[in-house]
């Protein structure tokens, strides 16, 4: 393997999200019991990951890059020479390293390392005049009343406008604390528009928390809790629930290969809420599955439909609500279509759109999955044109980095792996696609 060639193109910048367990080495727990940032930057270059990937560790002068800094400052550091504790510097460092924040010796101006839902008060408090503290007080002291529901509305909807970027394993774990909390309180006495509320809140959060159990490959946890919401959005009445529960049970078939099952599973989903928002990522689930069936009239037509659907509904409140669908999330689900069908010249302009806006004005990442995919795409892409280097460096970087779903990232890694293969070329990626499969 080349890995001049890697560390030059592959790592120029740090990785967005990592395995979950990779900060758990007796190497970091020593360095951040240490409270020495030069002894958590060596335990970051030498991780058996780095060894795994690149047969070496990962040398001072990326990690400076990454930094800011010299290979002789980073030395410096690392031996203790000149030690750094200036707040700031190292709060940079850190948002740099995507270092875990509850490892942290240090807190971040308005933060609390051990306050999971600091970053989700101040919209509360905007709305509601309370805060996450005062609301857990109320659903523990079971007083359910209007602002109570209108806080656990805000929160809810929080949550799932967190699912693109958020740590899945820490946004499933509170997904779940929440989704507890609501079902403890289902069980005393409410009014029938409490109750409704209530229902649809859990239902909501079974969607979201079945959705992050299949990132993280838990397809059977995530199976059951779609059942969930299945159950709770029918028993209120929500059809958007119960659309959302179709998407999902589709999109299960689309990444496993099920194809076939994809487009009844996704046209019950439009039954149940035929001019809703779902019913527009329920068209272009059929779409992909079409595409992947070679029927590529019939993935045009849903295609079609499903333009046609959301050229009716108002633009969300909240587009970045992971259970509503705006036309950036369309431009996404038709690059995808257009790479399966052959159709290049689309589906390399849909894929540049979608990376331009995956970055904010300030150049972070706000959409890590669907830059991902479109990285995959341009990747199949620039194979197909013989440009099998650049194929490999991209699809590299897709897999790199960001909040990323493993199955869907998996299948359309594979179309690339198959476009390399074909051409007998791509070594360097499937490094980093056997990683990807690794179970987490």
């Amino acid at each position: 393997m080349n890995t001049t060639r890697i560390d030059s193109e592959q790592l120029r910048t740090p990785p967005v999200q990592l395995r979950h367990d990779f900060f758990e080495t007796p190497e970091f727990r020593a360095a951040f019991e240490s409270q020495n940032i030069g002894q958590v930057f060596k335990a970051y270059r030498t991780h058996p990951r780095n060894l795994h990937l690149f047969g070496k560790p990962l040398n001072q002068s990326v990690l400076g890059r990454w930094l800011g800094l010299t290979q002789t400052q980073i030395s410096n550091l690392e031996t203790g020479r000149t030690p750094q504790h200036d707040l700031e510097v190292l709060r940079n460092w850190a948002r740099t390293l995507h270092l875990p924040q509850h490892l942290l010796w240090f807190d971040f101006p308005g933060q609390r390392r051990l306050d999971t839902q600091a970053t989700r008060q101040n919209p509360l408090i905007a709305a509601t005049g309370m805060d996450t503290v005062e609301l857990l007080q109320r659903l523990r002291a079971s007083a359910v009343d209007r602002a109570t529901v209108e806080a656990l509305d805000i929160t809810v909807e929080q949550l799932c406008c967190d699912y693109a970027h958020a740590d899945a394993r820490e946004l499933a774990l509170t997904g779940k604390q929440w989704l507890a909390r609501i079902t403890e309180l289902l069980e005393n006495r409410l009014t029938l528009a409490q109750h409704r509320d209530l229902l649809g809140q859990a239902g909501t959060l079974a969607l979201l928390v079945g959705c992050l159990d299949y990132d993280l490959g838990d397809a059977a946890s995530a199976e059951a809790t779609r059942r969930m919401a299945l159950g709770l959005g029918v028993e209120c009445g929500n059809p958007d629930i119960i659309g959302w529960a179709h998407e999902m049970l589709a999109w299960f078939h689309l990444t496993s290969g099920n194809l076939r099952a994809a487009i009844p599973a996704a046209a019950a989903g439009i039954t149940a809420a035929p001019s809703r928002s779902v019913a527009v990522q329920l068209y272009g689930q059929q779409a992909k599955a079409h595409a992947r069936m070679g029927r590529t009239e019939a993935a045009h037509s849903a295609l079609e439909r499903g333009r046609e659907l959301l050229d009716k509904l108002a633009y969300p409140a909240r587009p970045d609500n992971h259970f509503v669908v705006d036309p950036d999330k369309w431009d996404f689900y038709a690059m995808d279509t257009y790479r399966i069908a052959g159709q290049d010249d689309l589906a390399e302009r849909n894929a540049e759109e979608v990376i331009r806006r995956s970055v904010n004005p300030e150049g972070v990442v706000v959409a890590p999955m669907r830059k991902a995919e479109a990285e995959l795409t341009l990747a199949v892409v620039a194979a197909r044109k013989g440009d099998s280097d650049e194929a490999s460096r991209l699809g590299a970087a897709a897999l790199r980095g960001g909040r990323r779903s493993r199955p869907s990232l998996l299948m359309v890694a594979g179309e690339l792996d198959d476009e390399l293969r074909a051409r007998g070329t791509g070594a360097d990626f499937r490094v980093f696609l056997e990683d990807l499969k690794r179970p987490e």
